[in-house]
């Protein structure tokens, strides 16, 4: 239990000692080097969490929701661990059932560090082509999509090492998939905040061929490049857990 304790506490002693409220920048190299080796270590165990079972019911994180508003009794949902929330950064872990789905979903101005504790997951990623590169639908000025590039599109097994994501490469901007339950240990920093303009937004991706491309420039293949427009925020079937891991000395 000493060594569990130490591996988790060393990595929160880390982010609160060198992370930022009002960061403007990804922490140092030296810091994303440590933090991330020290999380390719962690275990479904040192947080508290053991392996469940592949063979569960399959679940949806979009919620189908019936006539009474109420999720069907196949819907599993996913199930969120808040490990630790402070104005310097977010320590939580996403537990998936199998097929559940986050949608795509950006995180601005973030360094995520994002370690898949157990099972396989398809993440796809998308970074912001810069400058931006805009067309108007129909040419509304409320109705418009943005040009991206994937970063990520495969499937992750665990044990496998951990994913860092920046504000501007890295995938900031990204959908998960559950192939089988599994479960993803999130860093990210700063955390969201909407007063400061660290708002989730969410996405629909539509091939590069969708749109009129006069003017858009691409380096590379089509099938490499989406255009992405806002929507609403969708409705995510998520619970509340327990965290059951070592206790942090705050």
């Amino acid at each position: 239990m000493a060594n569990k304790t130490f591996t988790l506490q060393t990595i929160y002693d880390l982010c609160k000692k060198t992370f930022s409220p009002i960061a403007t920048a990804p922490p140092p190299a030296y810091v994303v080097q440590k933090l991330s080796s020290l999380l390719d270590t962690v275990t479904p165990a040192n947080v508290g969490l053991r392996e469940e079972n592949g063979d569960d019911d399959r679940g949806f994180g979009l919620s189908l929701l019936n006539r009474f508003n109420r999720a069907p009794r196949w819907a599993q949902p996913i199930t969120y661990v808040d490990i630790h929330e402070s104005d310097k950064f977010t320590m939580c872990i996403f537990c998936f059932p199998t097929s559940a789905v986050i949608p795509l979903h950006d995180h601005p101005g973030m360094t995520v560090f994002s370690k898949l504790l157990y099972g396989s997951l398809h993440v796809k990623a998308y970074d912001w082509v810069e400058p931006p590169q805009v067309v108007k639908i129909n040419g509304s000025e409320d109705s418009q999509v943005r040009l991206a590039k994937l970063a990520v599109d495969k499937v992750l097994t665990a044990p496998c090492g951990t994913r860092v994501l920046y504000p501007k490469s890295g995938g900031n901007l990204h959908c998960f998939t559950a192939l089988t339950p599994c479960a993803v240990l999130d860093i990210l920093t700063p955390p969201y905040l909407e007063d400061a303009g660290r708002k989730c937004t969410y996405y629909h991706d539509y091939p590069y061929s969708s749109f009129s491309t006069k003017g858009a420039a691409i380096d590379g293949k089509e099938e490499d490049y989406a255009w992405l427009a806002e929507i609403e925020a969708p409705n995510v079937y998520m619970r509340p857990g327990n965290y059951a891991g070592p206790s942090l000395q705050l």
